[in-house]
């Protein structure tokens, strides 16, 4: 979601002739977009704040504004202990990001522009239209969450849910289409919660689909509480609709869960699992996981290495637990941080080899690749299979944009290696 408000924050700032630079030096504006899910997001203000005077000892200094969720979440802390700050501005405010520098030129900026003003925002975004090109892209459906698992700071960061309405989502996936996207990755703080007009995400995927030179959908990220019968059958009838469903479940352990205010049981979401693999067998999952939470026996750890077994995630994400300040988990008792160490590496260890397990049986079999750039390195392009794996190929052909059949003849953990079949017919889709 901050790739897409990145490129959102570009496409406003043309509008007072302001233009993206490669080269730092060159910058006479700095925007750092930030999150603060995770441990030392702060530290990483300050550390890429140090590399920027570096830069600029010498130089006119450009103007410095900190966007995004560390914004939010610590703006007054950010422009009291580091004044080369000119101003922070949140996730749902940044739509007034032309004001805030043209203000600060002229000496008269707010600096903290920290409120919740979400339909504003989006108001503001659908005037302008998304320049973004890319044949992968992302397009932003629903913000905010109302779970509130108390390890969360997203409630505090991005606010309450909120879904865009159908048109406009639409009007920006053909505006993105007619850029040249091919695939569109839907993504919301808690995207299956979209609701709007009783309209559901099941509904916004079909309605996409009939986007003709749209060959892909995606949509990132799902809570087991909200994934619904509409979204399960969508993936049964939804061609474009890709099979790899990621669905957080953050432990396999139903006293943990239930600590954590997830909402959900570990019936439920095996329950999800099996529901979809029932309606289609070629779907695989992804999961993040947090090892350590405040509570947790080696019985509760080992109950989620077992659903990692079953489950068979085919990409995992998983971090130890770290309390996020502001939210009701930073003020339980930790665990031993080095026993959560150690199973954080034992679960990984887990994880990495059910990861290389399935990789090794794509070898010397097909896949269907999206191919979105061509490498800086001689004739390889870069693509991604239907269950998003990274794919690189040599070719002659230009091949971005196209969908092809790879046979893959080798792989590391993070990427295949395929050539393309010859006197094959096109994918469609």
């Amino acid at each position: 979601m901050n790739e897409y408000d990145s490129s959102r924050i570009l496409d406003l700032t043309k509008k007072i002739n302001f233009m993206q630079t490669k080269n730092v030096q060159e910058a006479q504006c700095y925007i750092l977009n930030t999150c603060h899910i995770r441990e030392k997001a702060t530290e990483k203000v300050y550390h890429e704040i140090g590399r920027l005077k570096k830069e600029f000892r010498k130089k006119i200094k450009p103007i410095v504004i900190i966007a995004g969720c560390v914004a939010q979440a610590e703006g007054d802390i950010l422009l009291k202990k580091e004044k080369y700050i000119d101003a922070v501005i949140g996730p749902q405010s940044y739509h007034q990001i032309n004001d805030v520098i043209l203000k600060i030129k002229k000496k008269t900026a707010l600096k903290n522009i920290t409120e919740f003003d979400v339909i504003d925002k989006f108001d503001t975004l659908n005037s302008l239209k998304n320049s973004n090109n890319k044949i992968s892209t992302f397009l932003t459906i629903q913000e905010g969450c109302d779970k509130f698992c108390k390890f969360c700071v997203v409630p505090y960061t991005r606010g309450a849910e909120f879904s865009r309405s159908v048109k406009e989502i639409l009007e920006e996936a053909n505006q993105l289409v007619e850029n040249g996207a091919q695939e569109i990755t839907l993504l919301g703080q808690n995207v299956n919660a979209y609701s709007y007009e009783n309209k559901r995400l099941s509904d916004l995927i079909f309605n996409i689909s009939m986007i003709k030179n749209l060959k892909r959908i995606r949509y990132t990220t799902s809570h087991p509480k909200d994934f619904t019968q509409d979204l399960i059958d969508a993936h049964k009838n939804c061609e474009k609709l890709m099979p790899l469903v990621h669905l957080p479940v953050q432990s396999g352990s139903n006293k943990i869960l239930q600590a954590m205010n997830r909402n959900h049981t570990i019936e439920d979401y095996r329950k999800i699992v099996d529901k979809l693999l029932d309606i289609k067998s070629s779907i695989k999952f992804s999961s993040d996981f947090i090892i350590g939470y405040p509570g947790e026996t080696n019985k509760d750890f080992y109950e989620t290495i077992k659903l990692m077994n079953d489950v068979k995630f085919i990409n995992s994400y998983s971090f130890m637990f770290n309390a996020r300040p502001g939210t009701p988990a930073n003020d339980l008792v930790k665990i031993d941080s080095s026993i959560a160490k150690k199973r954080l590496i034992h679960f990984q260890i887990i994880a990495e080899k059910t990861k290389k397990n399935f990789r090794e049986n794509l070898i010397n079999n097909h896949a269907a690749v999206l191919f979105e750039n061509k490498m800086k390195n001689g004739n390889k392009y870069f693509g991604r299979d239907e269950l998003f794996n990274s794919v690189i190929v040599e070719s002659n052909e230009n091949l971005v944009g196209k969908v092809k059949n790879v046979k893959i003849f080798n792989g590391n953990q993070n990427t295949l290696f395929g050539e393309i079949v010859l006197n094959q017919t096109n994918y469609a889709a």
